[in-house]
């Protein structure tokens, strides 16, 4: 058949994600409502409590099907594209994680609080996290190279891209035109508020902990990534 290629993880992914943005931006809307009802702490802790399982399970879903379905190019004998990938994928962990730059909130130790930021990485782009997810996703899916993958990247795009003006309508409702002003001397996209006149990098602001805390991570997380493969192959789903 034609289409014998198209398994069932294909279908099962786009759920596991579809599930996920709704649980995950979903909370993220009802936070002013939540935080008056059980305080920031609390609903922070509500937060992880649903989105963290979620995203381990997409993670182990994601690693053991990421050669399911169609091979719709084969490149990683080609020269050159394992240094690209893991190039692009530390890359993609320096915008993908900016929320490490407040761990106490981020655990609940420290009051939670929507920050509005415009300094280093968001001068470079207002949604980070976004770029990061695309960056993350080209680089699997060039070296993957499979429909599965394909379908998940995607999917996590589409998700992210939305979230970009789900974000921006929180933060106008929030701010006001506090946020108007951050927007107009932002971008989405990379480096065109730069490119445009409208901002200026301050390499000085990159030069603080929690960068090289994501640094080590990514360098941390390359040394384990073939003990992580072999832990998740253990999950039989």
């Amino acid at each position: 058949m034609f289409l014998d290629w198209l398994t069932s993880s294909h279908f099962i992914m786009i759920g596991l994600l579809f599930g996920f943005a709704i649980a995950h931006s979903g909370l993220a809307a009802l936070r002013p409502r939540g935080e008056q009802l059980i305080g920031p702490r609390l609903y922070r802790v509500l937060f992880a409590l649903v989105s963290l399982p979620f995203a381990v399970v997409l993670i182990i879903y994601f690693f053991n099907h990421r050669y399911d379905g169609l091979q719709l190019w084969q490149v990683q004998g080609v020269p050159g594209v394992m240094p690209l990938v893991w190039t692009l994928s530390g890359i993609s962990f320096l915008f993908l994680y900016p929320a490490t730059f407040n761990l106490l909130e981020v655990a609940a130790i420290a009051k939670p609080q929507v920050h509005l930021f415009e300094t280093g990485i968001i001068r470079i782009s207002r949604h980070p996290q976004m770029v990061g997810q695309v960056i993350w996703c080209l680089a699997h899916t060039l070296w993957i190279g499979t429909s599965f993958t394909l379908v998940t990247s995607i999917g996590l795009v589409l998700h992210h891209l939305f979230a970009v003006w789900h974000g921006d309508r929180r933060m106008k409702a929030r701010y006001g035109e506090a946020f108007d002003a951050v927007k107009a001397r932002t971008s989405v996209i990379p480096f065109l508020a730069i490119a445009q006149g409208r901002q200026t990098l301050k390499w000085d602001e990159f030069l603080r902990p929690a960068y090289l805390g994501v640094t080590l991570f990514t360098l941390g997380f390359w040394w384990a990534h073939p003990l992580l493969m072999r832990a998740t192959s253990n999950v039989p789903w």
